[in-house]
């Protein structure tokens, strides 16, 4: 017989991934003589058997669950469904990788026109027993019987009109009956049959929703943008209830063993009195800070800071703790791995090494690489002048501007279409996931730091201010008051997630620094890790930023981006329409030193350091205006010269256009991506190539006269035959001499390719006979591999692939392992046999990402390159990788 209920406490080994992270911790913590009320667990297989069955729960399963409730009525001494002393039960979910708010719970499982008399009588509080009725039928409606929540809230705010109250502790025992009354009518109106009233089958069909819940949409989107696998399922934790809404020696809360937001070493978190746990969490009352417990009681208060260091001890991490306290007894309902912003990560992580609870690897592993992009990006300008429209509760740092959108919907909408907007709710639901995710901040009217948009936004790294009391929605009229000013969906604000400020219109930011925590994390990365880290750069700014986030070199410098200079453009358009050599090379010397420049300024900025210059990449005709454009303005001038035949000034303009648009129609390529580019264009035009080569080699040589000591390295792109490289060689070696001979200066040499054709990766060790390095350009090797044409497949087709798993990821942000992977070992291993001193190197936007990071210190690369921005996060997923971490 298969075991599908585990209880707890229990002797049985806490297993997450049988048991979820819930249940497991539930388990762990019943075991250690802390106060968890008693209950079960269903398996995560059992989740599987039921999906597999059909959505049916197997008569070996409730045959268990039968017996587990027999147990449970043991250990309370209660009867399930029995009217003197009830038993009722939570069915909560609980996956092995925490998702939290993303499935179902059901509280109060148990109640019936008859048990809830009995709890009435057993607690003397008519009023708790109906409000814990109304409650649980509401719940049970929306989550099992799938009936629009907003349904039952219309009736409860009817009945407290009628009553002229606002809020639902001031409703009545009598009141609260009459809520019942309509919740049951609207449950038989909108199902077509009654409530049902046997505590078996609400808790059989409350078993089948958590379960269910697993594939909601919400919990997809969830694990899609947290990459947690989809096969891995939920448990469902069945538990006695505790009450928190028994009076006002009564209460429920979330706290934090450290601060979730900086990392301080204190208990955060918040609390209300005489409420359920879905009151905290739903953002319904604004809680109190669990600090004020120490006020209103004191001996619970010191009872609950005693448990969370022993949970910190047993666990050796900060942790989420969910309290209930039952007349002036605490109960624990769940631990778990706290989620943090970056910032409180990193204190938690070096502060923990400080006390001896966790190793210098170990806190490495702790920080999510992802997560310092939370610290790496503007925040508000301090100096700046701003308006300040109200203030809330800085739920989650950082800074964000966009356009005011009411519903989750209009966020994406408006978000695929480019605009930057900012999410702004009376308070967010998991309903609400793919509008938290398109947005670049969230605000809410209601909720405190552990509501449902804190946690989210948190875990995410996006900036949210919540609890904003000032905020009035008016989502018919599309329209907003904050404080005293209005706004229509679509004006612009910015939220300040550090402060919890909110101010009108787009407020400047400025770039950030490396804190003294971080910059300790990265150096103990720094000695664990053996891939090297370089950066992509084509200035002497980004250069510095790079130096200064702890890159070791550039990896890419793409020429073409100097091209683009305003000032640059019509040299370079007069030197790709030259009619004669002679023209050509008057506009390349006009090009020389301005190039020289270039590099003098990013090998300076980076010197000593390796600095990898890919030489011109793209086709000519990028340099030119566009075909249409020179079309409509042709055709515009004839229009004109009808009318104005004697104007010589736009005849000439004409001519011009004319030379112009033949050039351009005649560089046009259908597939430019695979046309006449890179290292074609160096053989075709080697005078361009030559200006570059110069350009470097008499930069650096002034640098060594000036006493540093630059280290270029010229990379010849697009190559896909070996005699292609061995041509641009000579070129780069004829010049390299011609240069030191003329300036008495030795600079070193070093030449290489990038790889990121098929064909050069199978060539690999003809190529490695001319090649210093290889640096894999897996942007257009990807592309080649696939057939796909990028800007193509992510605009029509890839996400598609990747909802409906015809690709586990876009390949384009994570590397294609098994396609693009295996062309690269290839490359790896036949490249090394020829010159095993090889340098080995990545250089698309692959080289950010911490599974291709991992994936590339298996394959034995020298470095990875990736924008200076993204250098910290690649030192550390560089380090997890060297520790063995999960990628």
């Amino acid at each position: 017989m298969t075991k599908w209920v585990y209880r707890f406490p229990g002797d049985d080994p806490a297993d997450k991934m049988l048991l979820g992270g819930k249940g497991a911790n539930l388990a762990e913590m019943a075991r250690a003589g802390l106060p968890v009320p008693p209950g079960f667990t269903l398996t995560t297989a059992a989740c599987h058997a039921y999906r597999q069955a059909g959505g049916r729960l197997t008569d070996e399963m409730l045959e268990q669950v039968s017996a587990a409730i027999a147990w449970l009525e043991r250990e309370t001494g209660k009867g399930f469904g029995d009217p003197a002393n009830p038993l009722l039960v939570s069915v909560r979910s609980g996956a092995p990788i925490s998702m939290p708010g993303m499935m179902d719970t059901v509280l109060n499982l148990g109640l019936n026109e008859d048990t809830v008399e009995g709890l009435a009588r057993r607690t003397d509080n008519a009023r708790f027993a109906y409000d814990c009725y109304r409650r649980f039928i509401q719940m049970f409606g929306d989550v099992v019987l799938g009936i629009p929540h907003y349904l039952f809230e219309q009736a409860l705010d009817k009945v407290k009109q009628r009553r002229g109250v606002t809020e639902d502790q001031q409703l009545t025992a009598e009141d609260l009956q009459d809520v019942i009354q309509q919740y049951l009518r609207i449950v038989e109106r909108e199902v077509g049959r009654a409530f049902p009233r046997q505590p078996r089958e609400q808790l059989e069909m409350a078993i089948g929703a958590v379960f269910r819940s697993w594939d909601n949409q919400r919990a997809v989107v969830y694990r899609r943008i947290h990459r947690i696998p989809d096969d891995l399922g939920t448990a469902v934790n069945v538990q006695s209830m505790v009450f928190g809404n028994m009076g006002d020696d009564s209460g429920t809360g979330v706290a934090f063993t450290r601060n979730p937001s900086t990392g301080e070493p204190v208990v955060f978190g918040e609390y209300l009195t005489n409420a359920q746990g879905e009151d905290v969490v739903a953002g319904i009352r604004t809680p109190q800070p669990i600090a004020r417990l120490a006020e209103e009681m004191p001996a619970i208060y010191e009872q609950f800071l005693r448990v969370c260091q022993q949970l910190e001890q047993h666990y050796r991490d900060a942790q989420d703790i969910e309290f209930t306290i039952e007349r002036g007894r605490l109960y624990l309902l769940q631990t778990r791995s706290a989620k943090r912003t970056a910032q409180a990560a990193l204190r938690i992580a070096v502060d923990m090494v400080n006390e001896g609870l966790i190793t210098r690897h170990e806190a490495v592993q702790r920080v999510e690489p992802e997560a310092l992009d939370q610290l790496l990006h503007p925040r508000i300008d301090p100096d700046a002048p701003v308006t300040e429209l109200a203030r809330g509760l800085p739920a989650s740092p950082g800074a964000a501007s966009g356009r005011i959108v009411f519903d989750a919907d209009t966020a994406q909408q408006r978000a695929q279409a480019g605009e930057s907007v900012i999410l702004v709710r009376t308070e967010t639901t998991p309903e609400d996931i793919h509008g938290i995710v398109a947005a670049r901040g969230i605000l809410t009217s209601r909720g405190g730091m552990t509501s449902h948009a804190a946690v989210v936004a948190r875990g995410m790294g996006k900036p949210c201010v919540c609890g904003c009391d000032a905020l009035e929605i008016f989502e018919k009229d599309g329209r907003c008051r904050i404080g005293e000013t209005w706004l229509q969906e679509g004006d612009v604000i910015s939220i300040d997630g550090a402060t919890g400020r909110v101010l009108l219109g787009e407020v400047p930011q400025i770039e950030p620094e490396l804190s003294e925590d971080l910059e300790r994390l990265l150096a103990w990365a720094d000695e664990i890790r053996t891939l090297g880290v370089r950066a992509n750069a084509d200035n002497p700014e980004d250069a510095a930023k790079a130096r200064a986030f702890g890159a070791g070199g550039i990896g890419l410098c793409r020429t073409e981006h100097m091209f683009m200079d305003p000032v640059r453009v019509p040299i370079v358009q007069r030197m790709i329409l030259a009619a004669t050599p002679d023209e050509r090379a008057a506009a390349l010397e006009e090009l020389l030193p301005m190039q020289r420049g270039d590099f003098y300024g990013i090998l300076k900025a980076m010197d000593g350091l390796p600095v990898t210059i890919r030489l011109l990449d793209p086709p000519l005709h990028e340099f030119l205006p566009n075909l249409e454009d020179l079309v409509a303005r042709e055709a515009a001038l004839r229009v004109r010269l009808e009318y104005e035949a004697d104007r010589a000034d736009l005849r000439a303009e004409l001519r011009q256009v004319e030379t112009l648009l033949a050039k351009v129609r005649r560089l046009h390529e259908l597939n430019p991506m695979l046309g006449h580019r890179g290292c074609r264009l160096g053989i075709t035009f080697p005078e361009v190539y030559e200006m570059q080569v110069r350009a470097i080699y008499e930069a650096a040589a002034q640098l060594v006269r000036e006493g540093y000591h630059p280290q270029p390295e010229v990379m010849i792109p697009l190559v896909g035959h070996v005699e292609e490289l061995r041509r641009m060689r000579a070129l780069v070696e004829r010049v390299h001499a011609e240069v030191q001979a003329t300036t008495g200066v030795e600079v070193p040499l070093s030449v290489g390719t990038m790889i990121e054709i098929p064909r050069a990766a199978v060539t690999a060790d003809e190529i490695a006979e001319c090649a210093e390095f290889f640096s894999f350009g897996t942007n257009d090797l990807t592309q080649t591999t696939f057939g796909f044409s990028r800007d193509d497949a992510e605009g029509k087709f890839l996400h598609v692939y990747v909802e409906d798993k015809v690709l586990p990821e876009n390949p384009f942000a994570t590397l294609d392992q098994t396609g693009v992977g295996r062309l690269m070992a290839w490359a790896i291993r036949e490249g090394r046999r020829v010159r095993p001193e090889l340098k080995l190197g990545i250089c698309g936007e692959h080289g950010g990402d911490k599974r291709s990071i991992h994936f590339c210190h298996e394959l034995g690369l020298t470095y990875v390159s990736c924008s200076p921005y993204r250098v910290p996060l690649a030192r550390l997923a560089a380090a997890q990788a060297a520790l063995g971490g999960r990628a």
